[in-house]
């Protein structure tokens, strides 16, 4: 995603958490020209404030917001999900992968420009089960529907809404979740396209949901996975 927007002309600015995100962020970041890196805490109100009012100095207004930012214990992605689902696992999947995109959503909403944009990841495990996604599929469940309810509300102030639901990808996060290779080839030989997705095709469908050109789309969930959710 971001290296499309990059293509189009944008200017970003990226948010972190930790020195090990940190590390993993800032290649990314000097391969498409840009610099700013803000410290995020998610779960720490106090370096939310202080994180956007960063952004509110440097750049006074925005005009998108992407939500990338999931998290449930490896253990609890394993197994049984009624066995295996602890209450702590539970508040913290909840307020990391569901809370956090409310709660910027918000204070981006506060800055951002009307016909502004606003776009979460999700999967297809928030609506039916997929085996090891256990916790991470209710949360995104939460986040779909947060989706939903944000949009309305926004939509006054003339800002977009909507969350993209890709196919499995190999990335970070799906490092943790069991069986991943099984899944890319259930998906791959299941799917209308017969194939994958890739992340050049997410990002495509992400600036295209993040411009003008999806002026009145909002409140949606656009699945970019080949198909596989029909």
């Amino acid at each position: 995603i971001a290296q499309q927007l990059a293509a189009q002309g944008t200017d970003i600015a990226f948010t972190y958490q930790g020195e090990a995100l940190e590390r993993r962020v800032r290649p990314l970041i000097e391969s498409i020209g840009m610099s700013t890196m803000i410290s995020a805490d998610v779960t720490n109100d106090a370096e939310m404030d202080t994180a956007f009012a960063q952004l509110k100095e440097k750049y006074g207004t925005i005009d998108f917001l992407v939500h990338a930012i999931a998290f449930a214990g490896k253990e609890e992605l394993q197994g049984s999900f009624v066995a295996n689902t602890t209450r702590e696992g539970f508040r913290r999947a909840m307020d990391i992968s569901v809370f956090s995109f409310v709660d910027a959503s918000r204070r981006a909403s506060e800055i951002m420009n009307p016909g502004g944009s606003i776009v979460s990841m999700t999967y297809l495990g928030a609506e039916r089960v997929v085996p090891s996604y256990n916790v991470m599929g209710v949360a995104k469940a939460g986040l779909e529907a947060a989706t939903r309810y944000a949009a309305r509300d926004l939509g006054v102030k003339g800002i977009r809404v909507n969350a993209i639901s890709a196919g499995p990808i190999k990335t970070l996060a799906a490092s943790g979740i069991g069986n991943f290779g099984k899944l890319l080839a259930y998906n791959a030989h299941h799917a209308p396209l017969r194939r994958n997705v890739t992340i050049e095709e997410v990002g495509n469908a992400a600036a295209f949901m993040l411009s003008d050109l999806a002026s009145a789309i909002t409140g949606e969930i656009l699945y970019v996975d080949g198909g596989l959710n029909t």
